[in-house]
């Protein structure tokens, strides 16, 4: 087969297929050119289709904002206050993840100490599940008192715990008497999964001090897939990090102070806040009310259009899985530490009389606590897009932001600290090493990709333990119900509307060709090719092929196996779901990329792209059942990649941001068609050709090889991917071509043991057949079809 490009067609020479009498066929070997168009919309169809997921969570915020505003209106006492708040509370802590039992008794470590003048730093360590062991700096006064207070720093995403704005801070508080605890968060520092800690441990530059930043985008969604969010890991971390402090002699249990650092500390700080009311202070800078990326200054109808949901992106922390849909926006996670000592904290500079946030607390402190003293507020100045001479850009929290805090902490808590009062000698990088060799030869610190393995192991194995024993349908059905939980919605909320339906006017020999376009939801099309065989005799049967790179992809890359199914007497159904094909946001995938961000946000709602894209099959089906010419007892899906797999020798020890980086496999097609096989009965087969082999494994590299979108989140809750595949049985199943986590060829050997297992119940086993080559599907799915 030889492909070329003519303008906006795709140009497909391939060799046609002859029946000849009953089953037998033979090749002709002649070349047949077939022309066929991959494009269903107009250029301008297509750039509104580009912005439809956009659009529609542009539209979800909007809703979620008013019926908050609403909610926030009918609020009238502390009682209203507090069941709004315990419900929502409730609910974020059930959303970030499923978290161990708290430890009778923390296990802590003491591995070095570092002599200062009136304090001295002690390294610790302390396991806040079993293998992972969190890695810190105690500050601690060098005359300790009877009665002390506790302050425990989350650091920004910019740097670990040797930076110095962290130093100064606990050098300066222990001085005065308080204990200071700064700890290195999942995945920064002496606890990153990562190799890349010097310029030497990469041939190309590369910015050493961002790859903790970076990486923690990788770890986002690894947690993601256990069910976990990296917020929930950091909370967690923290809350222990409380109890270390408590068992400390002279710890004034009343006066635990947490401070979230600018740029990702405020986050974890606001939300731990929320869950553990053993902190009596919160000091989340950049977390619960406007951004440094606020339009400055607020406009006057900022109560009305201020964004409360606020947003999501690859970072993982701001935006908070369901939080939209559940209602527990930031400034109701914050608000949820009333009557507790808050101080509304900002990087730069602050509109407090437009500040609708602001308001609300005021509200609740002072309306429904009477306790108005127990808030303030501390920022810096200037914007966020002005130079370190015009604003206040800091690492973690700088002198102009400690400047206001002093003030208020001497007030509530009896600290002594004046500005120039404040302590700095920056210690080395070594001297605060925690983890030593020695601690290490002792404890046998499991890695983060370790922990997370282990982790999936203890769930997968409570799924298939549910799973096991259970005949084929009532397993069927067990599934059904663990992955809608999973994905959200995934039934069309109405009928596919057609909005257009056009045949080519000089199709290719030996077929029709019609294009329509669905409307599947408001807003939401879907454009499609049929591929439909001249001469039909009878109903026909149907393959629908789904994959990323939707209909263009197939046209250009399997033209052999979409001749041979229709000469074959098939229908091939080629739609463009949600995202996908003529509707992509763009031609990126990576972290930073627009599907990165449209699949970070529809998390807010309750929802995934994957469970949007199932819904919007699921809608194409139905509107196939409708289809005169269609055996609807007779469909298949047909789920494929187009991305070439990375070769053995690929060097996967990459940092980010240099040029390199790993192929990401792109596994939607396949996933689609196990999960569209779940869910309709009419699928009588499924062909699987460059799909991923597990999501476990993702969790064993450091670095990430699969997309946003193609993690769904608590995906390994229900088994992996060869669990939903059994799910299936007894339908058959072709699995050709397959990938592992790091989009490399999977063995035909591997592969078998991972997917081929006996019923549970005695019935006969599943028929799956396996291949090397993913351009192999067409005869299998005519002889299964037949």
């Amino acid at each position: 087969m030889r492909t070329t490009r003519l303008g906006g067609m795709t140009t497909l020479l391939v060799v046609v297929s002859v029946l000849l009498g009953g089953d037998q066929a033979r090749r002709v070997e002649a070349e047949e050119p077939l022309a066929i168009a991959a494009e269903v919309l107009s250029p301008e169809q297509r750039e509104d289709a580009s912005g439809m997921i956009e659009r529609d969570i542009v539209r979800r915020t909007a809703e979620v904002n008013a019926r908050n505003r609403d909610a926030w209106s009918k609020i009238h006492s502390r009682t209203d206050w507090e069941q709004f708040r315990d419900e929502r509370i409730d609910k974020l802590r059930q959303s970030l993840a499923e978290f161990p039992p708290v430890p009778d008794k923390l296990n802590v470590r003491t591995t070095g100490v570092v002599p200062g003048d009136g304090f001295q730093i002690e390294n610790v360590v302390y396991e806040s599940r079993p293998g992972q062991w969190v890695t810190a700096n105690l500050y601690v006064p060098s005359a300790p008192k009877k009665s002390m207070p506790g302050m425990l720093i989350a650091h920004a995403h910019h740097r670990d715990k040797p930076q110095s704005e962290l130093q100064d801070m606990g050098m300066t508080w222990a001085r005065a008497g308080c204990l200071v605890l700064v700890i290195d968060q999942v995945g920064y520092g002496e606890r990153r999964s990562h190799p890349f800690h010097r310029e030497s441990d990469f041939a190309k530059p590369f910015a050493v001090s961002r790859q903790d930043y970076h990486f923690r985008y990788d770890t986002g969604v690894q947690l993601q897939l256990l069910g976990d969010s990296l917020m929930g890991w950091m909370a967690w971390d923290l809350m222990r990090g409380v109890d270390l402090l408590l068992a400390r002699d002279g710890i004034d249990p009343k006066r635990i102070i947490l401070l979230g650092a600018v740029a990702g500390g405020g986050d974890p700080a606001g939300v731990t806040a929320a869950l553990d009311r053993r902190i009596a202070c919160c000091v989340p800078f950049n977390f619960g009310g406007p951004q440094p990326e606020s339009k400055y200054p607020l406009p006057e109808d900022s109560e009305s259009s201020f964004n409360y949901l606020a947003g999501s992106y690859w970072e993982s922390t701001r935006g908070l899985r369901l939080g939209g849909r559940d209602d527990f926006l930031h400034w109701v996670i914050v608000g949820s530490t009333a009557p507790r000592y808050l101080i509304h904290a900002h990087e730069f500079s602050w509109d407090g009389e437009h500040d609708p946030v602001w308001k609300r607390y005021q509200k609740i402190w002072g309306d429904f606590y009477q306790a108005g003293d127990r808030i303030g507020v501390a920022h810096g100045h200037g914007l966020l897009r002005q130079s370190s001479d015009e604003a206040s850009h800091c690492t973690n929290i700088g002198p102009p932001h400690r400047k206001m805090i002093h003030p208020l902490l001497k007030r509530w808590f009896d600290i002594q600290v004046t500005p120039d009062m404040e302590y700095s000698q920056p210690r080395k990088r070594d001297e605060l090493i925690s983890m030593t060799d020695q601690a290490r030869q002792e404890l046998h610190p499991q890695s983060l990709t370790d922990v997370m393995s282990r982790v999936a192991g203890e769930r997968m194995s409570r799924a298939r333990q549910q799973l096991a024993d259970k005949p084929a349908v009532e397993r069927r059905t067990l599934l059904q119900s663990m992955w809608s939980k999973l994905l959200g919605p995934i039934v069309p909320a109405q009928r596919p509307v057609i909005q257009s339906t056009v045949s080519d006017v000089k199709p290719p020999s030996g077929m029709r060709v019609e294009r329509v376009v669905l409307e599947v939801e408001s807003g939401i099309v879907v454009p499609l090719i049929l591929l439909i065989p001249a001469k039909p005799q009878g109903r026909m049967p149907v393959v629908v092929g789904l994959a990323q790179a939707g209909k263009a992809g197939f046209l250009e890359h399997r033209a052999n196996e979409i001749m041979q199914l229709v000469d074959g007497g098939a229908v091939v159904v080629l739609p463009d779901l949600r995202g996908t094909g003529e509707s992509r946001s763009g031609n990126s995938r990576g972290k930073e990329s627009e599907d990165t961000n449209l699949s970070c946000n529809v998390l807010l709602f309750g929802e995934t792209l994957v469970g949007q894209r199932l819904r919007d099959l699921r809608s194409v089906i139905k509107f196939l059942r409708e289809h005169p010419e269609i055996d609807m007892q007779r469909l298949a899906l047909w789920g494929d990649s187009f991305t070439p797999p990375n070769p053995p020798d690929t060097n996967f020890q990459v940092p980010h941001g240099v040029d390199g980086w790993p192929t990401e496999s792109e596994p939607l097609g396949g996933l689609l068609a196990l999960l569209g096989a779940l869910f309709e009965e009419d699928v009588r087969a499924v062909s699987i050709s460059g799909g991923l082999v597990s999501y476990r494994d993702v969790l064993t590299h450091f670095g990430l090889v699969i997309p946003h979108d193609a993690a769904v989140p608590g995906a390994l809750t229900a088994g992996d991917l060869s669990d939903l595949a059994r799910g299936l049985s007894p339908r058959p199943l072709r699995l050709a071509g397959m990938v592992d986590h790091r989009n490399r060829r999977v063995p035909l050997g591997d592969l078998k043991t991972e997917y081929v297992a006996a019923p549970p119940d005695g019935s006969p086993p599943q028929a799956v057949e396996f291949s090397d080559d993913s351009r192999t599907a067409a005869s299998w799915l005519l002889d299964t079809l037949r």
